[in-house]
């Protein structure tokens, strides 16, 4: 047997309104880790948990919890859980920007789950780096944070010394690839079968509804939202949408992606894929059919469009999402 090695620590930063069950569910999932590692060898590396809080009486971010209590060399990979209610406001933050970017300066990784992003890009650690957070909190973090490279169809995105993840309940995902970082892809593999949970690598887009951005201020533009909100998306050209938008078709398509993030074909997809989402999951018709009934003649270019938006084959949704599966797996409890 070899000498003991230190264990690695991760800390988990204990901010203001943070979602409890998180913080506890990785204090968790790491030392199950410990220990299914442990029941493979003897010599395994070890993970060291602790909880990060601010501290008024003396002004700096302290240790709150150690569960292996020994030098206090800082943690080596730093998590801001989630949080369940309104992203952290900017004054609230800025306690934990100056030791977030001094554990960054020391080589620690850090890491974020849904709106625990917001901590982070406070502390001016997402600029210019690719990154994700929940879905709903999108345009809040593009919006605060517009020199972030976001991207939310991705669930977990890892940029080395800094990773994210979107979902509430996705740290259960960075808590596995930090597993597999430290103890290795045996163990994660371990881990994640014992939690009955899927290892990292799912896609946040196949969870993620269309939410289109309505409160953009351009009244022509909500006019034609409203407008194609309501006939499906169904027929419409960019000549018709111009002209119900009472705009020159250029001046349209300006103010139409500044006003929703997209071009005019791209939001009809979505528009016609929400529908066809709902369809697949409430009803039993055919593909072919509802292709045709959220406005698409050629059923091949629907499934390539559906697949694109949502990371999906339609049949592969039907079978995840539909009605039909859904009592199925209630016949069987």
């Amino acid at each position: 047997m070899g000498a003991a090695r230190d264990p690695i620590e991760i800390g988990l930063v204990v901010y203001p309104g943070v979602q409890q069950a998180a913080v506890l569910g990785l204090t968790d999932l790491f030392q199950l880790a410990n220990r299914l590692a442990a029941d493979r060898s003897l010599d395994a590396l070890r993970l060291r948990v602790s909880h990060w809080q601010w501290q008024e009486a003396s002004q700096t971010v302290i240790r709150s919890f150690d569960s292996e209590p020994g030098p206090d060399n800082g943690p080596a990979m730093v998590i801001l859980p989630p949080t369940l209610g309104d992203p952290i406001a900017r004054e609230t933050a800025a306690p934990y920007a100056d030791w977030l970017r001094a554990r960054h300066a020391a080589g620690a990784t850090l890491g974020s789950v849904c709106a625990g992003a917001f901590v982070l890009a406070e502390a001016g650690l997402l600029s210019g780096r690719a990154a994700t957070t929940h879905w709903a909190y999108r345009d809040a973090l593009a919006i605060r944070f517009p020199d972030i490279a976001l991207d939310t169809d991705r669930l977990v995105i890892d940029d080395g010394d800094i990773i994210t993840a979107g979902g509430y309940m996705a740290w259960t995902d960075l808590g596995l690839k930090l597993v597999d970082r430290v103890l290795g892809p045996t163990v994660m593999m371990d881990t994640a079968r014992f939690m009955l949970v899927d290892p990292p690598g799912r896609e946040q887009r196949i969870y993620s509804p269309f939410a289109p951005r309505l409160n953009h201020g351009d009244e022509a533009i909500l006019k034609v939202q409203h407008w194609l909100q309501a006939r499906g998306a169904r027929d419409v050209t960019l000549a018709t949408m111009a002209e119900h938008a009472a705009l020159e078709e250029r001046t349209f398509l300006r103010r139409f992606r500044n006003a929703t993030g997209l071009k005019p074909t791209e939001y009809c997809q979505h528009l016609r894929v929400g529908k066809a989402r709902e369809m697949l999951e409430a009803t039993t018709r055919s593909i072919d059919q509802i292709a045709w009934d959220v406005g698409y003649d050629d059923p091949g270019s629907f499934r390539k469009i559906f697949a694109r938006i949502t990371g999906l084959a339609p049949g592969d949704y039907r079978r995840r999402f539909g009605a039909e599966r859904a009592a199925v797996a209630g016949a069987a409890s």
